[in-house]
């Protein structure tokens, strides 16, 4: 019998990659996804329609009431996006307060409710240097929390958490998954921008791997 497990969906590579390793390990997978007033809606609308292709349970949780609290970050304030890679400075901008510890609580509470006993998420180890709330150290006390907040004990799993988004992109590839299903730019126009730090470690990836990102740049 198959395990039921929730994987936070954002519809970017990473958790797009998480949702179908988890698929491939004959998990139960429920898809979990969060409009927590980001920009754009763009991610969702890609999270939907691969989630319907697949036959996967999904929902699309608005929580954007939280974002009055939640000020100060380019993701969600009319700050304007940076440009450039993740390892500088200005990035810091695009850290929405609390976010991963709100989403993983919110996403274990689905977990108990559905009975199941883990709960996935894409941080990796290209994150560490900008968000806090992708470190080991975090995943390390949220998983000590989770087990332990609720009568039913809720495992948090990061599959990548020690990998780059080139290691991750890596395994995608050898799973033979189309990333023309997937959306990354921070910006929701049309054509992804190739310049904010989420394109420019996208592209990076799918470089050092010598393969060619199937979205189409401005």
């Amino acid at each position: 019998m198959s395990e039921k497990v929730v994987v936070i969906y954002s519809g970017g590579m990473d958790s797009y990659t998480v949702l179908n390793k988890a698929l491939k390990q004959g998990h139960e997978v429920y898809a979990l996804s969060f409009n927590y007033g980001q920009r754009h809606v763009k991610e969702l609308e890609v999270a939907k329609k691969v989630c319907d292709d697949l036959n996967v349970a999904h929902k699309i949780v608005d929580i954007s009431a939280i974002n009055q609290l939640l000020a100060g970050s380019s993701l969600t304030d009319d700050i304007e996006v940076p440009e450039g890679h993740y390892e500088e400075e200005s990035m810091k901008s695009t850290i929405v307060p609390n976010r991963n510890m709100i989403l993983l609580s919110l996403a274990v509470g689905y977990a108990v409710s559905l009975k199941a006993n883990k709960v996935f998420y894409g941080a990796h180890s290209g994150d560490h240097a900008i968000y806090p709330d992708c470190r080991p150290e975090f995943v390390k006390k949220m998983d000590d929390v989770c087990r332990i907040a609720n009568y039913d004990e809720v495992e948090i799993v990061c599959p990548y958490l020690n990998n780059t988004k080139i290691d991750i992109l890596t395994d995608g590839l050898k799973m033979g998954l189309d990333y023309s299903q997937t959306w990354t730019c921070y910006n929701g126009r049309e054509k992804a921008c190739g310049k904010c730090g989420a394109c420019q470690e996208r592209l990076e990836a799918f470089d050092l791997n010598q393969a060619t990102d199937p979205l189409t740049y401005e």
